[in-house]
């Protein structure tokens, strides 16, 4: 169904069919906050009389021209600004390919020289990504800056080291992205925290498994080069898991946020807090998940005084498309997020049912 509704949903938006109503209705409505921030209200409402935050997130993706780079910049600080001194707003988030093109970024990391075209382009991306930060910093809310494809990836790297080391003087206010499904990331991780600790910056991590598995095992397939990815899932977790430990281990030079749908490694952070006798309440650690998955971990960890948030996505129904595609793609194993929930769900009404 996920297969056959994914492929006539955007034949039907590209023929300019009117199903962006169902869409809004159905997945639309499990997955994203709304189409603009002010439809986001009542989600950033819903979460918090529940002590869970809310992370806006403008899912607009593939744009390609200066314009709407600018346009989506705008967005991203009006998140920023409606996050300021709203405590059921923690964080701002962006894609560093919302704001510049995925070839510039491409190239960036590869480290071939720019023509001076392309150099005034990195300029203005440089810019935009700094303004949004400056922003971040004078109002006192921090910002995620996602992680994406490992051909993009150091580009992005640069641009949050660059940020961390103007704007992370005083506390976390920029963090960068760990996808530890990629065997190098703890490692990175690891570079990256002497390196706070030399420069005196706070560094701010969010951690997660990673997004574009599929992605990078075909073209390193097809280019002939070692996939980065990591050959097991127990190797991401074992990773993941270890990362976690790092971030603790390096807790008074790090804050960190803990991006998983996994109840064990909810857990294991629950038992490395308590180790170290930190508070459920400390705000250098939170714990994320996407609106519409995992709520029996957002909400018992919220009930319990942990600080934890929800990534809610947003924008207009046929820009945000591909997201709730993948998003539709990744609940379809019986094995998976879903089929762990609605056991969760069975359990629970059988035991009231004995009661």
């Amino acid at each position: 169904m996920v297969k056959f509704g994914s492929a006539a949903t955007k034949a039907a938006l590209g023929l300019h069919l009117p199903i962006s109503g169902v869409v809004k209705a159905t997945i639309f409505k499990q997955f994203c906050g709304g189409e603009n921030i002010a439809e986001c209200s009542a989600t950033i409402d819903n979460l918090g009389k529940f002590n869970i935050g809310t992370i806006l997130d403008y899912s607009v993706e593939g744009k390609e021209t200066e314009k709407d780079f600018e346009r989506t910049c705008l967005e991203i600080i009006q998140t920023v600004e409606r996050a300021a001194g709203n405590q059921k707003i923690p964080f701002s988030v962006f894609k560093t390919t919302g704001i510049a093109r995925l070839s510039m970024l491409e190239k960036k990391s590869s480290s071939k020289p720019l023509s001076s075209e392309e150099m005034a382009e990195w300029e203005a991306v440089v810019k935009r990504v700094d303004r949004i930060c400056a922003a971040a910093h004078q109002l006192k809310v921090p910002v995620f800056i996602d992680a994406e494809e490992s051909w993009i990836q150091p580009a992005i790297d640069a641009l949050a080291l660059e940020m961390m080391l103007k704007y992370n003087k005083e506390r976390a206010i920029v963090y960068n992205t760990y996808q530890l499904y990629r065997k190098d990331r703890y490692d990175f991780l690891s570079k990256n925290i002497f390196e706070a600790s030399q420069q005196n910056f706070f560094l701010g991590a969010k951690l997660v498994r990673g997004a574009y598995m599929e992605k990078e095992r075909e073209r390193a397939a097809s280019q002939g080069y070692p996939s980065p990815i990591q050959d097991s899932k127990e190797a991401t977790d074992r990773d993941f898991d270890r990362a976690v430990a790092l971030c603790m281990e390096n807790i008074e030079r790090v804050a960190f946020c803990a991006g998983t749908h996994n109840e064990k490694s909810s857990t294991t952070l629950v038992d490395l807090m308590k180790k170290k006798n930190l508070s459920n309440t400390d705000k250098r650690i939170y714990f994320s998940q996407l609106l519409g998955m995992s709520d029996h971990i957002s909400y018992n960890l919220a009930a319990q005084g942990y600080c934890v948030a929800k990534y809610v996505p947003y924008g207009p129904v046929r820009e945000v498309l591909p997201y709730l595609i993948r998003r539709a793609q990744e609940n379809t194993s019986v094995k998976g997020q879903t089929g762990r929930e609605l056991s969760l769900i069975i359990r629970e009404k059988e035991r009231r049912s004995k009661r």
